[in-house]
């Protein structure tokens, strides 16, 4: 019978892999180390005191407090940056492009559509003709924000 160099390899590794599983299985894992231990650095600081510790961290810059004092801040903070958030008002800015033949209504569905009036364009375009400008509509290019009054975006694009 002839082997080949690849059966020689398959064998011996199908040995070695054999006596590694024997070792790892059969081999003594429960028993302590027969290596001496050396204290580390860890095990000097876990013999320190309360009072010791804190006193190590503060002096480390550390800021050291119990949980329910880190607890009752986190609460107020959070309340406070929930209040913050609802006392921000959102702005909307429009660049708003109004070319010949165009309508106040035209005009009033652009600034809804951009959030800049709080009514609907018909409303837009009612206080456009109670001011008597409806025909006064400029063609150009121009910029408001939802800051600004109906007055005021009535009067920086119409006149």
């Amino acid at each position: 019978m002839k082997f080949n160099r690849l059966s020689s390899l398959a064998a011996g590794i199908l040995i070695a892999t054999s006596i590694s599983g024997a070792v790892y299985f059969l081999g003594d894992s429960g028993s302590p180390s027969k290596a001496v231990e050396k204290p580390t650095e860890t095990k000097v600081k876990a013999e320190l005191s309360d009072t010791e510790m804190k006193d190590k961290l503060t002096a480390s810059g550390y800021i050291v407090q119990k949980k329910e004092d880190y607890d009752k801040s986190i609460a107020t903070a959070k309340a406070d940056g929930q209040k913050a958030a609802a006392d921000k008002k959102i702005v909307y800015r429009a660049v708003i492009g109004v070319s010949q033949g165009m309508t106040s209504i035209d005009v009033g569905k652009m600034l809804e559509k951009g959030k800049i009036i709080k009514g609907s364009a018909y409303q837009f375009s009612k206080a456009v003709e109670k001011k008597k400008v409806e025909n006064k509509l400029r063609p150009g290019t121009f910029i408001v924000d939802s800051d600004m009054s109906n007055d005021e975006i009535i009067a920086a694009i119409f006149k």
